[in-house]
């Protein structure tokens, strides 16, 4: 992660916008204050403040570079997540081929900080994004783009884009299968594909590498039809080759894996019959990277295959309670600006107080104001104003995006790292 961007990223001053930083480490750098390794509770944190814990988002990498390894599948793991190009080096670190993304802007991140391989998970029909990556793509022979075709009229509109552009290299797409009627993007039939994958054919702008799709948008999921949307990928990509469409290729591209089926896709994609090229089996799972206390706890494939690991939470939003009004209610000064609430509210798990921790027994959080998280507390509760409480979250994709500046903090609070974010 030697890169001279990221090395910029550390000398980026901390001040007024990055919120729960200590006040008086304004104008020191990133990696100036990240060698003081303040502690989170006695270093002059302000709440609210977000922290990633260092074990385990180091176990967590670990796990699924293991687990990519074991089943023969590439790793692209989903950028969009974090939106933090420290995370996605630590991510190519550890084994992932490339990074995967879903509009431009976020395609301009990563290659502002030196990713050579992404893949974009959208159809790009967008005429100046498709001119600027004609441009990237021609100054770096490095570099590889691989997006989604979902319609004829997509293809023309990226032909068109790719032509005004003057583009020297092709684009490499990949037809997006459907994951069912009323699912997602994608196309809906085997027959609609193949106009689709003849359209790319017909264009020299454009060069077909495979098939993708989601699984995690199938109707009404259960292993079966999980499964049986899965074949149907891996059927439609051996039905192009068989039709000569991949010819002169180093490599065939299958892609599909998101947080929450990706053991149905090691077991199908285990037997993806040998087609003209090598096949690149592209996993993009991207939540496993924080995990969360809630939602992705519940879906994780690793309920199911608990003999494989076990991926661990990171995240942790720190408040202070600043309102004690009765016995049943108490405020902490963390709302929806701070804490991700589209799927479940946070889980309100410790309570410091004078440097000693102790679970939040007899403590729910029941609703979130902008600035606000609305504690309900019974008898056993002892909570007093200015406790620091320690929630867990749900949904790993919209808790990175409330903050651009993320303490990673080992387990007695010493805080080793900052994360930056672009969203």
């Amino acid at each position: 992660m030697s890169n001279e961007a990221l090395r910029r990223l550390a000398e980026e001053r901390v001040d007024h916008r990055f919120k729960g930083l200590p006040p008086d480490a304004a104008d020191l750098t990133v990696a100036e204050l990240a060698a003081q390794r303040r502690n989170l509770f006695t270093g002059g944190f302000a709440t609210p403040v977000l922290a990633l814990s260092a074990e385990r988002l180091e176990h967590n990498l670990d796990l699924m570079e293991t687990y990519a390894e074991r089943h023969g599948l590439a790793f692209a793991p989903h950028g969009k997540t974090s939106m933090a190009p420290q995370l996605f080096w630590r991510q190519i670190e550890h084994g992932a081929w490339g990074i995967t993304l879903a509009v431009p802007h976020q395609v301009r991140v990563a290659r502002a900080y030196g990713i050579r391989r992404i893949f974009l998970a959208n159809e790009l029909v967008d005429a100046a994004a498709l001119r600027w990556i004609a441009g990237e793509l021609a100054a770096d022979p490095d570099f590889r783009l691989v997006c989604y075709a979902d319609s004829v009229r997509g293809v023309e509109l990226m032909d068109a884009a790719l032509r005004n552009a003057g583009a020297t290299r092709p684009l490499d797409v990949v037809v997006e299968l459907a994951a069912g009627e009323g699912a997602r993007t994608g196309v809906r039939t085997e027959a609609e594909c193949a106009a689709v994958a003849d359209a790319v054919a017909a264009v020299p702008t454009l060069r077909l590498v495979g098939v993708a799709g989601y699984e995690g948008e199938v109707p009404r999921p259960d292993p079966e039809r999980v499964r049986a949307y899965l074949r149907r990928l891996v059927a439609l990509a051996a039905g192009f080759d068989k039709a000569g469409l991949f010819g002169g290729l180093d490599e065939i591209v299958v892609s599909a894996g998101g947080s929450g089926w990706f053991d149905a896709v090691a077991d199908v994609f285990a037997d993806i019959p040998e087609l003209s090229a090598p096949v690149l089996k592209l996993l993009r799972s991207g939540a496993y990277v924080s995990h969360d206390d809630g939602h992705y706890r519940k879906l994780t494939p690793f309920n199911r295959v608990p003999q494989e690991g076990a991926l661990e939470p990171a995240f942790r939003l720190w408040a202070q309670v600043v309102s004690r009004p009765s016995p049943e209610q108490a405020f902490v000064n963390a709302g929806k600006r701070d804490a991700a609430y589209d799927l479940d509210l946070p889980f309100a798990q410790v309570v410091r107080r004078d440097g000693a921790e102790r679970p939040a027994t007899g403590i729910s959080v029941t609703a979130l104001s902008d600035q606000h998280a609305w504690l309900a507390t019974t008898e056993e509760a002892d909570l007093e104003v200015g406790d620091w409480l320690g929630m867990g979250l749900s949904h790993p994709c919209t808790s990175f995006d409330k903050w651009q500046l993320i303490p990673v903090a080992e387990a007695d609070g010493t805080v080793v790292d900052y994360i930056r974010t672009y969203f």
